[in-house]
């Protein structure tokens, strides 16, 4: 068991995250962003036709009127072919989405929701249509430069502004959506938000002090599903105020059911079911926020449809192995398995279990591997990356990567009776065939 301690993620982040899972915020901030410009650059261009009239400057309000009366045409155009621009946005995605999902996995389709440059481009396309109705809003029949009230200056300049932010948008998105219908992209998107996971557990020394004892158990109560996150924060909060010691039963990633057991409490008596509220997120789909073995399960995912007779693909499934490999590389130092998370006094307030090692080892190896025998490309792969996994492994962890080599030559030695070809899917090589 390993203690690992650090200061406890900010409340809020679980829910930044949620919001990151969804297609329909950023566009509905946007639109309602849209307005409020409208309305403040409405409110200048009335200033700017006040303060005229009180200079009895009328020879300009005339030239704003002429240039208004130019630019209304524009700003008819551009509120009409804005949703076409925006129909052609969303085909694009998904036709790419699409062939993702197939050539890959269904569960990569969060990359492209995910997708900031995505999210920005609609969001500011939407953001443009509006504020151009709004602006055609604006303007008057009236042109004498004595009688107006009020002239779009001001709001063209801003719709203008916006189409051009919208056509860079365009350009970038398009160039991210290609690159995200590749494989290497997507798989370096993957590994990233691993180490990203990886890279937000708390690291501290072991320790082996005792839990107190077991005194009581909070059962769940919400809809099915999979647990996707929880607010350490607001758990060690509730905790330290009630003077116990949490520990979460299922892992991040388990599928809980009403009326099972989620948090054991030990120590004490529970704390109040309303200190508890928005602790424990579950959804439909696993996330990368919290849950580390998720990035190699997705990997894994790639790997195994890559080497199925329908896709015949060792090249990709190669690639995982790399992914896979460099993530291996980086755990295999860190303390994993129990999870102990302290308040500001350095007392235990939340005990997590996380994958260890070994589950690790297993969940990126072991699929691949019962399904690579008869694929030289990936069995030379995927020897060589348990060779150079072996050195940095200490002596303790180095049994589950004997174990799966050992079972890869059995597999191997099992699937090819040639000889000769049983020796060359066994040379290690880090390419799988150079």
């Amino acid at each position: 068991m390993s203690d690992r301690g650090s200061r406890p993620p900010r409340t809020l982040s679980p829910l930044r995250e949620h919001l990151r899972e969804t297609f329909w915020f950023a566009p509905a901030l946007t639109l309602v962003c849209a307005c409020a410009l409208w309305f403040a650059a409405s409110a200048l261009d009335e200033r700017i036709i006040a303060y005229l009239r009180e200079e009895q400057a009328y020879d300009e309000i005339a030239d704003l009127v002429k240039v208004a009366e130019d630019t209304k045409q524009i700003v008819v155009t551009v509120s009409s072919a804005m949703m076409t621009f925006i129909g052609v946005v969303f085909s694009i995605s998904l036709v790419a989405v699409q062939m993702a999902s197939g050539q890959l996995t269904p569960r990569v389709v969060r990359i492209f929701v995910r997708s900031r440059i995505s999210k920005l481009t609609l969001s500011v396309f939407l953001a443009t249509f509006v504020f151009s109705l709004l602006v055609l809003s604006s303007y008057e029949s009236e042109t004498d430069p004595r009688r107006v009230a009020s002239l779009p200056f001001v709001q063209s300049v801003l719709t203008a502004l916006l189409v051009g932010l919208s056509l860079l948008l365009f350009i970038a998105y398009v160039s991210s959506t290609l690159r995200l219908m590749q494989n290497g992209p997507v798989l370096d998107r993957i590994a990233r938000d691993t180490f990203r996971v990886l890279g937000r557990m708390p690291t501290g020394r072991p320790s082996g002090e005792p839990l107190p004892e077991e005194t009581g158990q909070i059962l769940y109560e919400g809809r099915a599903g999979v647990l996707r996150d929880v607010n350490v924060a607001r758990l060690v909060r509730a905790a330290r105020r009630q003077g116990v010691v949490l520990r979460l039963i299922p892992r991040l990633g388990d599928f809980v059911v009403p009326g099972t057991p989620v948090l054991a409490v030990h120590g004490g008596t529970a704390p109040a079911r309303r200190t508890l509220r928005y602790t424990v997120s579950v959804g439909v789909e696993r996330t990368l926020h919290q849950d580390l073995a998720f990035g190699l399960r997705q990997l894994s995912d790639i790997a195994l449809r890559a080497l199925s007779p329908a896709v015949n693909d060792p090249t990709t499934a190669v690639q995982c192995l790399d992914r896979i490999v460099q993530f291996l590389a980086a755990a295999v130092r860190l303390p994993l398995g129990t999870v102990h998370h302290r308040d500001r006094q350095g007392a235990v307030r939340l005990v997590q279990d996380v994958p260890g090692w070994e589950d690790l080892v297993d969940l990126g190896f072991e699929e691949v591997r019962r399904c690579a025998a008869g694929a030289p490309q990936v069995t030379r792969r995927m020897l060589a990356g348990i060779d150079d996994l072996v050195p940095l492994a200490g002596p303790d962890r180095r049994g589950p990567l004997v174990r799966h080599r050992t079972l890869l030559v059995q597999a191997v030695e099992h699937a090819v009776p040639d000889a000769g070809e049983r020796e060359f899917s066994l040379l290690p090589d880090r390419q799988g065939i150079g």
